[in-house]
């Protein structure tokens, strides 16, 4: 039985963060301060043009402006954080702040899970059946998508969060990472973390290994269309833009399952963090530029609106 001092929700975490690379501060503060800057510009960009084009009231913008606002949530739930511990030293976080950003994080991410794979689909479906396509992606499917995503992650991450403060602490709060994750502090608890492991397996397989599957599936049925092009000009334009989305998906998937969904026996620091930078920081700012801001669409409408403000 554990002493009851030791056990109490007050006591402050030390997120380690980078100080392990004491040579670094000075170069990681003001790349990963450029890195959330340039996030957060082009998914609020995405957004806003988004709302003031006519010519993106398409289900494609629709689903890219719900990928750029769960990005700006989930950089912005992490990268404040850790630019406070690289400028300031400010290393510890209460009980209720790790709760807080474990729910958020747990919950955006999941939603960025399921947007993508919607994505993929939604490009599968204006590929391989146009004709059907506005009568598939209708307004109220897209509108009932987008709501079960938010939803269903928003309640999911109430689970994982009533399950860690269930928890028990008994030894120093330091965690090795750089924001507040849910494995790093199971390596915390002295109390038996078998069932958190568990729901992390069962619901991880639902929120990342499904989405990522129907992500994969409807992006080989795109490739199978594309090689039916016979325009050597068309294949080719496809493919680079196929092979663009499909960097970044693997990258944001891929990263997530090597670090939820290796054995425990296979727990390294230094792997964790390089991934949790790459889905936590780097992708939420390729999106917007990879799905989006190249697109001619939205380059229209970046100039209309240009255009627009300038005196005749």
């Amino acid at each position: 039985m554990t002493n009851a001092s030791t056990e109490l929700p007050t006591t402050d975490f030390i997120l380690v963060g980078f100080s392990d690379y004491v040579q670094f501060p000075v170069v990681l503060f003001p790349a990963f301060l450029v890195i959330y800057m340039v996030s957060v510009l082009g998914n609020i960009l995405l957004i806003f043009f988004t709302i003031i084009s006519p010519r993106l009231q398409s289900p494609m913008y629709f689903f890219l402006s719900n990928l750029s606002l769960v990005d700006l949530c989930l950089t912005t739930v992490v990268v404040p954080r850790l630019l406070l511990n690289l400028a300031f030293n400010h290393k510890n976080i209460s009980f209720q702040e790790y709760f807080a950003q474990v729910y958020f994080f747990v919950a955006f991410g999941g939603v960025e899970c399921f947007i993508l794979s919607i994505m993929a689909y939604d490009r599968y479906i204006a590929v391989s059946k146009p004709l059907y396509y506005v009568n598939i992606m209708s307004r109220k499917l897209c509108l009932q998508l987008s709501l079960a995503s938010w939803i269903i992650n928003l309640v999911n991450s109430v689970l994982h969060t009533v399950l860690i403060s269930r928890l028990s602490f008994c030894g120093p709060r330091i965690v090795h990472h750089f924001f507040c994750d849910l494995l790093p502090l199971f390596k915390l608890s002295c109390s038996d973390t078998s069932v958190n492991q568990l729901v992390i397996y069962i619901e991880g397989f639902m929120i990342i290994a499904v989405p990522f599957l129907v992500t994969l599936i409807s992006y080989i049925h795109i490739i199978c269309t594309i090689l039916k092009i016979p325009s050597t000009t068309g294949r080719k334009t496809a493919f680079s833009t196929c092979s663009a989305h499909l960097t970044v998906v693997t990258l944001f998937y891929g990263t997530m399952i090597c670090v939820y969904f290796r054995p425990s026996s296979a727990y390294s620091v230094v792997y964790d963090k390089l991934g949790a930078v790459l889905y936590t920081v780097f992708t939420p700012m390729l999106n917007p530029f990879i799905y989006s801001l190249r697109n001619k669409d939205v380059k229209n409408a970046f100039k209309k609106l240009v255009y627009s403000k300038m005196p005749i």
